[in-house]
């Protein structure tokens, strides 16, 4: 197995183990966990690149070093997605069952104020014609059908897709013009200073 599907496989488990750790103590915010998410996806790209850099005997061009990256970056958001699904399906049901519970309340609210009504109505030329009873409805149907661990893990492989493209074009950019030129340079002084060289 390449070192960089190893890197993303390692990060996506360590995020996980995070993330069950969250889950044990009850700590159910999801800012921090879905920041270390990113911050995994980087440190797995940025790390399985590297690795792979320091073992590769012979120079490689841009496209090489990116196609390394997204090797590290793609484990990971398969491993992490799947796991999302498994999360809020099987471990964590509950989380959108109390999600949909407080976002219907606050659909309910809305409707029955007049003024966040009339401006409701007015940012969705469709609702002009609806009863505040359809447009409750409506909204809560919405609700049930977006608040599902399916909608999640989907939502989660596209957008880690997105950012793994990113991150691995960014990094091996980065890695090439600073890190990868300057390890160079340094190679080749210890070449020219070492008693063969003379």
């Amino acid at each position: 197995m390449r070192i960089t599907v190893k890197t993303g496989i390692i990060a996506a488990f360590a995020w996980i183990g995070v993330k069950m750790i969250f889950h044990a103590i009850g700590f159910s915010s999801i800012a921090p966990a879905v920041l270390l998410n990113i911050l995994g996806l980087l440190l797995a790209i940025a790390i399985g690149l590297f690795i792979q850099k320091m073992r590769d005997t012979e120079e490689t061009n841009a496209l090489l070093d990116i196609k390394n990256a997204m090797t590290a970056g793609f484990p990971y958001v398969v491993i992490v997605s799947v796991f999302i699904y498994i999360y809020y399906n099987n471990i964590n049901p509950d989380f959108y069952k109390h999600q949909i519970a407080e976002n219907e309340m606050t659909i309910h609210k809305m409707v029955n104020d007049p003024v966040q009504l009339k401006k409701f109505k007015a940012s969705q030329p469709d609702a002009e014609v609806m009863t505040k009873e359809q447009i409750e409805k409506k909204l809560i149907a919405n609700n049930k059908n977006g608040a599902s661990a399916k909608n999640t893990a989907i939502l989660s492989v596209l957008s880690l897709t997105v950012l793994a493209t990113i991150y691995s074009l960014l990094v091996t950019m980065i890695f090439r013009k600073i890190l990868f030129k300057r390890l160079k340079e340094n190679n080749q002084i210890l070449d020219n200073s070492s008693p063969s060289a003379s």
